[in-house]
């Protein structure tokens, strides 16, 4: 008798609009937890709002639909960082999956870490490490170091907000650094223990904060699994979520379908560098930015998302 083997039934995929806050494992790269969250709700189009390290875990806010349009904003939005030091070890990554170059004796006191992190407040000038997915050349430059090329990196302007110590227990530091984007805390978590003399690496690393966006409301990749479809759909947020610290602006119908059509309209608001656009029945429209009495459109919505978004 033949044996028959299941058909491996395609999955059909669907158009959803919104923001899931999800707390990525360690472990895990960012694309692949993407690619897992977007089976898991057979989305067509998706995209993640800044890459986290897979030994780093934490909020990674994912974009579905009409949320990409909007993601460069928590790409730029800053971060809030829980970094753990190990204070006394240098490694060839800055981490802990490299290979330990160095270890130098720890004489420290509180008062000797609160002043070497003061020194990182504010906007300094900060050199990628090697091992980073900054390109070269179009390559990668962890792939370079892999290699045992050294590529030269130009300094980056970055604004460290705030340092402040969580724990300390001889060679264990832990921070939670508020930051601008573009901030590599393996490189500030080596500077530290430079400046005090006895070399760091990162242990460990959590992102807690993204712009308005919060880890505390983020759902985990197992706890998503265990929902049901229309479970894990009620888990987006609105596409709008991403803007939630904008101002906003709402337009008449016949003005919104103006906008819609990326023509600039005059509006009796203050000039504003970013604004979200609603139209009747607060149906988000997109973004835009007012010069001298002139709305101007930035991103905007297709009526087809508009609808769907209106129908949620």
């Amino acid at each position: 008798m033949t044996e028959v083997k299941p058909q491996r039934v395609k999955q059909v995929r669907r158009a959803l609009h919104g923001v899931l806050l999800l707390d990525k494992p360690l472990g895990l790269s960012s694309n692949n937890a993407l690619q897992k969250a977007k089976w898991l709700l057979r989305a067509e189009k998706a995209g993640h709002t800044g890459t986290l390290d897979p030994l780093a875990t934490g909020l990674l806010p994912l974009c579905f639909g009409a949320a990409t349009k909007f993601s460069q904003v928590s790409l730029d939005a800053d971060k809030v960082y829980e970094a753990t030091l190990r204070l006394g070890e240098r490694t060839s990554t800055g981490d802990a999956e490299g290979e330990l170059l160095q270890t130098r004796a720890i004489a420290l006191d509180r008062a000797m870490i609160e002043a070497a992190c003061a020194q990182f407040l504010g906007e300094i000038e900060q050199v990628p490490p090697m091992y980073s997915a900054l390109k070269h050349e179009g390559r990668a430059l962890y792939e370079y170091a892999r290699e045992g090329v050294e590529i030269e990196r130009k300094p980056r302007r970055i604004t460290i907000h705030s340092i402040d110590i969580l724990d300390w227990q001889h060679e264990t530091l832990r921070i939670a650094v508020r930051c601008s984007k573009g901030t590599y805390i393996r490189t500030l978590a080596e500077d530290i223990g430079e400046r005090l003399g006895c070399g760091a690496h990162l242990s460990a690393l959590r992102r807690t904060a993204s712009g308005p966006l919060n880890v505390g409301e983020a759902i985990s990749l197992d706890a998503l699994a265990a929902m049901t479809e229309a479970e894990r759909e009620a888990m987006l947020r609105p596409p709008d979520s991403l803007l939630a610290d904008w101002p906003a602006l709402s337009l008449p119908a016949d003005e919104a379908a103006r906008f819609l059509t990326g023509l600039r309209r005059r509006v009796k608001s203050a000039d504003a560098p970013q604004v979200r656009v609603y139209g009747p029945d607060q149906a988000l429209l997109g973004s835009a930015h007012i010069t001298s009495g002139e709305l101007i459109a930035d991103r905007l919505l297709s009526p087809q998302e508009v609808q769907s978004l209106q129908a949620a």
